[in-house]
């Protein structure tokens, strides 16, 4: 600030000081003298003007990339085919500040491409989405006619109107978790049931053990004893039941637990208490 302030002040004495000049050239009424006046004045013009005044020409202040980028940006069709290797048909900015939308032909196939301006990098995405538009993705069903369950744990009536699968993991600490929320249900809720498929992760190497031993018994008292820590006994049958289960969950895509499957097939991926299940299966989508 205190530069510019300066050169304001110069510039005034400077042009106080060649039109005193000018006026006393003039007062002598020199008429030959007119082209030297004209030079003069030109002169004093152009040495104050551009030699001590601030001239905002010294500071760029267009359009620049700051404030519209394809100002200072362009691209030609020609140049974005050399550039992709392909037939451009058509070039537009992109919802996205900075790239360009193109759109060809190669091999005979139509893509859309985008590519930035600075020509170095080429986006392959469908489509740009604004945020207000983002939703939820549905939620993931799955047929329950593609889950036998007549080996199921059941806990509950078998006569309850609402039936609620749930692959289960007699070592898994969330499953022990929503098996406990479980358990407060069925005190109140006699109309609900649900099917506990044993689903024992290979990370928990004692899982598949204890599984096989519940699934012996079909017994839900040992599925609770097994999330209580207490010791279970071995196994005292060959059942195939758990392969079958851990089969079953890699088709229909199940790969932790707890899993929960609702009556109309919605899937909820791990852990909810109890009153938010509720809810869930009083609210379909």
């Amino acid at each position: 600030m205190n530069g510019m302030k300066k050169q304001r002040e110069m510039f005034l004495i400077t042009m106080f000081f060649n039109i005193q000049k000018i006026i006393k050239f003039l007062a002598t009424d020199n008429r030959s003298a007119s082209a030297s006046v004209r030079n003069l004045l030109l002169l004093t013009f152009t040495f104050t003007f551009f030699g001590f005044y601030p001239y905002p020409a010294f500071a760029f202040e267009g359009a620049g990339c700051g404030k519209d980028c394809a100002s200072c940006h362009s691209i030609t069709l020609k140049e974005a085919g050399e550039i992709l290797k392909a037939d451009v048909r058509g070039i537009k900015d992109s919802p996205v500040k900075g790239l360009w939308e193109i759109e060809g032909m190669q091999e005979g196939k139509r893509f859309i491409v985008f590519l930035d301006f600075s020509k170095k990098q080429v986006v392959l995405v469908n489509r740009f989405i604004p945020i207000h538009q983002i939703a939820a993705p549905p939620p993931k069903r799955l047929e329950l006619s593609k889950i036998p369950l007549s080996d199921a744990i059941i806990m509950g009536s078998q006569t309850a109107k609402t039936m609620i699968i749930i692959f289960d993991d007699p070592e898994c600490s969330y499953c022990k978790k929503l098996h406990g929320e479980l358990k407060k249900l069925l005190e109140t809720r006699q109309d609900i049931v649900f099917y506990i498929k044993l689903y024992p992760l290979d990370i928990h190497p004692k899982a598949y053990e204890k599984s096989k031993t519940i699934q012996c018994s079909k017994s839900a008292k040992l599925l609770d004893d097994a999330f209580e820590g207490k010791g279970l006994p071995k196994p005292d049958c060959d059942t195939k039941e758990i392969d079958e289960n851990i089969r079953l969950a890699k088709e229909l895509g199940i790969g932790s637990t707890p899993t929960i499957i609702l009556p109309d097939g919605r899937v909820i991926n791990g852990y909810v208490d109890g009153q938010t299940l509720l809810k869930m299966l009083e609210m379909p989508q």
